[in-house]
């Protein structure tokens, strides 16, 4: 019997440097560690494979940089994980050649997810990025050549140093590679990192900006034709009908299960979670032993997958079907944000306004039970 889950993530966690900012599980190098950690996540697979759906529509490769990884074993990898409809693989434009974008499209790859975060090389230099500007318009064009017709870009904002002006800058070159998605994310340094350290100062001041920074992004790319879908997701209007938005990540948004694999890799299925050992050598040995890797395993009851839902789906530009979800609403908190015109709430549906979302989480706190 087949399991639930249509959705695979990936994590190929190397790196060749350590952005200040960054919290994600990765490995600062790697090299000669690639054909392991591959033969790991397959043998992880085949331990997990019944958990995934006789289907699988999606398959995304995060990291860490994948597009780091040695190209033999990244191709070796792509072979052997099942087909699905959407298959995205994370890339830094650095490390985006004529041989990599073409090796990725016949291997099967649908969809990039180019790491840009600005084009501003001041503002490059304090995130810690090695591309500079002519390394991302490069990949992209080296993406295009290649066949890819779905490029995303992920941009940052509220760097310290950056300004209105910059940010704008930052819209107009990205628009004018005509991605068909985008990425704006509101720069989150964590208490304690040793970028805080360096830049908590600027930091604090671009927290006053943050809000104008954001109704700068939606104004700019909704009013170059794009479809502000999730609170930090744009996508573009296709000619041909396809339906732009990051299918993968539109599975988390939508309460779907998903099975996460590598060090760190979270996996969600029916009323359970667990997340992966981060420790490559205690997930490299476990694996070669034909075990599944030390995980810290959540149980999920009924309350907290609804929850959730309202969260993660009060993100989405579409009215969330409500039916079994009320018990997670507070009655006056919905009418509260109704009658402050943040919220309509159609009876079986629920839907932030536009004022609504740009409030986000603090409009969905007062509404949850």
């Amino acid at each position: 019997m087949s399991g639930s889950a249509r959705h695979l993530y990936v994590h190929l966690p190397f790196c060749a440097h350590r952005c200040g900012y960054c919290d994600f599980v990765t490995v600062i190098g790697g090299r000669g560690q690639d054909a392991a950690y591959v033969d790991a996540l397959l043998q992880e697979l085949e331990l997990q494979r019944g958990l995934l759906g006789d289907e699988v529509e999606t398959v995304f490769l995060g990291g860490g940089t994948p597009s780091f990884s040695i190209l033999p074993d990244l191709l070796r990898l792509l072979d052997a994980l099942p087909p699905a409809e959407e298959v995205t693989v994370e890339a830094n434009p650095e490390t985006v050649t004529e041989e990599l974008a073409r090796a990725l499209r016949r291997a099967g790859v649908t969809r990039i997810s180019l790491g840009a975060q600005t084009f501003s090389p001041r503002l490059l230099h304090v995130l810690e990025r090695v591309a500079q500007p002519e390394d991302i318009r490069r990949a992209v064009h080296h993406l295009r050549d290649a066949g890819f017709d779905n490029i995303s870009l992920d941009f940052i904002y509220g760097i310290p140093g950056q300004s209105a002006a910059d940010l704008e800058a930052d819209l107009g070159h990205a628009l004018a590679l005509e991605p068909e998605h985008l990425s704006c994310y509101e720069l989150e340094a964590k208490p304690g990192t040793r970028f805080t350290h360096v830049w908590g100062a600027e930091l604090a001041e671009q927290a006053d900006a943050m809000e104008d920074y954001f109704e700068r992004v939606v104004a700019r790319l909704t009013g170059s034709g794009y479809r502000w879908y999730e609170t930090a997701n744009f996508c573009r209007t296709d000619e041909d009908g396809r339906d732009l938005r990051a299918r993968h990540n539109l599975a988390y948004w939508l309460g779907r299960d998903y099975l996460g694999l590598g060090i760190g890799a979270v996996s969600t299925i029916e009323n359970r979670r667990w997340r992966n050992t981060p420790r490559l050598a205690r997930y490299l040995e476990a694996l070669a032993a034909e075990r599944l890797p030390d995980r810290e395993i959540e149980p999920l009851d009924t309350g907290v997958r609804a929850r959730e839902r309202v969260m993660l789906g009060l993100r989405l530009d579409e009215p969330l079907p409500v039916g079994s979800l009320r018990s997670a609403l507070d009655a006056s908190g919905v009418a509260r944000a109704e009658q402050l015109g943040l919220a309509v709430d159609g009876g079986e549906t629920l839907a932030l306004t536009r004022r609504g979302r740009f409030l986000g989480g603090a409009v969905t706190a007062e509404i949850l039970a």
